[in-house]
């Protein structure tokens, strides 16, 4: 019962606060993150081959030094308040809140959604840049909506449904190593000549986190798709295009979540000036405004399903 308690005070937090304007503690990890990569993120004067190892293992160090102290602080602050049930389940609450990013990801996606249905395209890029790391500049219509709609899928996943997965199996350390796991590929998951081999830990890791997380999300959204008949839809997009995406917990999501709402997303993007054709996700119409509205009412609706399936779960004593 406390583990519903502490995600029904998180989930109202996040719901009535959002997330905190001043004093963030990612602001601070990301800080500390920043100082560790410019620290350890080089190796001169080996031959290729070696200086790719060696940025590796200063990765998995980096890794290491950045997750490992402060959970294992969350594990001890959990055990140091275990002989007092209400503290637990209040502190317990406070870090699940400043994990999740539910109505920050709402948020983002009417400030897109709203201009967009308005033909303001101007107000539209600008607020879709601030949640993709493509080219808006030029975007269209479509391309505005494509671009917020994989946006709001995919960090469903990310920003709400793998945090709680993971407070769920492994309380508050388990939340804290995911969203700093979460954050750290966020920051150092890049595939370019800075990151490639650096950064390649941190990816790993949070592949490794939200590999299940990712597949119960996808199932949520298959399973909500039955609110717009989408189901078969969902399932068979899942199953057919998931394995064709570039990353492996991204493609069951997306695949899932677009043939829920009945669009078709992937194809063209502009990434850093350059063109790349993507394959396609979901099935169906072509994306607008209101597919952005649809990605957030999925969201919202899979978040009712993982609630009510917690309950059960909570009330047969499994957790």
């Amino acid at each position: 019962m406390s583990l519903i308690i502490a995600i029904v005070i998180a989930l109202g937090l996040d719901y009535w606060l959002g997330e905190p304007k001043r004093l963030h503690p990612l602001v601070g990890f990301g800080g500390f993150a920043d100082g560790l990569e410019k620290w350890l993120n080089s190796a001169q004067g080996l031959p290729a081959k070696q200086n790719d190892t060696l940025l590796k293992c200063k990765g998995v160090l980096a890794l290491t030094l950045a997750i490992g102290p402060l959970g294992f602080a969350g594990y001890s602050l959990e055990q140091t308040l275990a002989g007092s049930p209400a503290l637990t389940t209040l502190f317990a609450a406070v870090v699940l809140y400043l994990a999740i990013g539910w109505r920050s990801l709402i948020e983002h996606a009417k400030a897109i959604s709203i201009p967009l249905s308005q033909g303001d395209l101007s107000a539209a890029r600008i607020a879709v840049s601030r949640i993709v790391s493509r080219d808006t500049q030029e975007l269209n219509e479509q391309e505005i909506a494509k671009a917020a709609t994989e946006s709001v899928l995919e960090n469903g996943a990310d920003a709400l449904f793998a945090a709680l997965f993971w407070f769920i199996v492994a309380g508050i350390p388990g939340v804290v190593i995911y969203r700093l796991s979460n954050t750290l590929d966020a920051m150092w998951g890049y595939k370019n000549s800075r990151f490639l081999h650096f950064g390649w830990a941190a990816a790993r890791f949070d592949d490794l986190l939200n590999f299940i997380p990712a597949r119960l999300t996808a199932l949520a959204y298959t399973l909500c798709g039955s609110v717009n008949g989408q189901t078969q839809n969902a399932w068979q997009s899942w199953r057919q295009q998931a394995g064709t995406w570039k990353s492996p917990n991204a493609g069951p999501v997306m695949a899932a979540g677009a043939g829920a709402i009945g669009v078709e997303l992937g194809g063209s993007a502009q990434y850093h000036g350059q063109n790349q054709e993507r394959p396609t996700l979901g099935s169906g119409s072509a994306p607008m405004a209101a597919s952005i509205d649809d990605a957030c009412n999925l969201v919202n609706n899979s978040l009712v399903l993982w609630l009510a399936v917690i309950c059960l779960i909570a009330f047969m004593g499994i957790v």
